[in-house]
């Protein structure tokens, strides 16, 4: 019987197989064009999103809410503005809220007194009576461009504020083109959220009185060869008011009536814009006023005052020359209240 024996060189060694670096580099290659395509897709989507207008408006929104002060409502989104000011470089203006407005009036309605009570207002900018001049007028293409100008923030006059603005606007009668081009305006005011103010005069008697007075300043100066359309103290509003106007009771009715149905129909053109309708007779008797349009524009509330002293005051016997015409002209008539109505302003 033969006997094995176990030697050294008999034993079977076990080796790991070598691993093959081609395998390797490919999971490598492989990993890296799945990172490469993971990254590429995701600056694709990033570069989409900005070019979406509506997403960029969606981001600053949210991005601002917390500049918001005037409370604004979740509605009131598309009206509001977080513009970067054109007049002026101030970074901390870039959240507040700018509203816009116009004052829509007639001439002697207390449209600049009541001008001068808003500016009064340490963040409200009314750059006054700008339609006056033809040229801003002379057709549609050219008040469009003045609206742009002043809703821009790019119109300076002495009302331009050094606070943070919260409105802009101005006043504009209703002869300086306003009537003439009412649909494009009110597509304009609605497109750009402007905020109507309508500022009229319940008696259309005192006005009318008010516009023959004004027009014989006009021509007169007895104000030291000066014409003021508003004046500061009592002494010039008693020698504006010695005047007293004679009316032609023939056409008076008519008249009247004209300005009536012109504040009718103004109301009527632009009664799909956002606006609030105020009478001067009401701002004189009630300052509480002055609280609702400041709610109207989201304004902070602020005590308004206004330097300007009023001209026609007391009875309108007293301010008429032929008051006895005139009375028994509009005696009877839909317009003999203006006889009486108003004695105390």
């Amino acid at each position: 019987m033969e006997i094995l024996r176990w030697k050294p060189q008999d034993a079977l060694v076990v080796k790991a197989p070598k691993r093959n670096p081609l395998i390797l580099r490919m999971v490598v290659l492989l990993f890296a064009m799945v990172c490469g395509l993971y990254i590429f897709s995701f600056c694709i989507n990033q570069t989409n999103r900005d070019n979406n207008p509506l997403k960029i408006q969606v981001i600053d929104r949210r991005r601002n809410w917390h500049c918001r002060t005037a409370q604004i409502q979740e509605w009131d989104i598309p009206y509001v503005h977080f513009p970067e000011p054109q007049t002026f470089s101030r970074q901390e203006c870039s959240c507040n809220p700018v509203r816009f407005f116009v004052i829509v009036s007639m001439q002697r309605s207390g449209s600049g007194w009541f001008e001068t009570l808003l500016n009064s207002h340490i963040n409200l900018s009314s750059n006054g009576e700008i339609m006056g001049a033809q040229d801003r007028r002379r057709n549609v293409s050219a008040i469009l461009k003045t609206l742009d100008q002043v809703y821009n923030l790019d119109w300076l006059s002495s009302a331009s504020k050094n606070e943070c603005t919260a409105a802009v606007g101005f006043k504009w009668m209703l002869n300086q083109g306003l009537m003439a081009h009412h649909e494009a305006i009110t597509d304009y005011f609605n497109r750009r959220g402007v905020y109507v103010i309508f500022l009229f005069r319940r008696n259309l008697l005192r006005r009318l009185v008010s516009v023959l007075a004004n027009v014989f300043d006009k021509n007169s100066k007895p104000l030291n060869g000066t014409h003021k359309s508003h004046v500061h103290s009592q002494h010039e509003a008693q020698v504006l008011a010695k005047y007293k106007p004679t009316l032609n009771a023939t056409v008076l009715v008519s008249h009247l009536r004209a300005a009536d149905q012109a504040v009718a129909k103004a109301l009527e053109y632009f009664k799909s814009t956002r606006h609030i309708v105020i009478y001067y007779e009401d701002i004189v008797r009630n300052s509480t006023k002055l609280t609702e349009v400041q709610e109207f524009l989201k304004l902070p509330q602020r005590n308004l005052t206004s330097l300007q002293v009023q001209i026609h005051s007391g009875p309108l016997a007293k301010q008429i020359e032929n008051w006895e015409v005139v009375r028994k002209t509009l005696k009877g008539t839909s317009y003999e209240n203006f006889l009486h109505a108003d004695h105390k302003l």
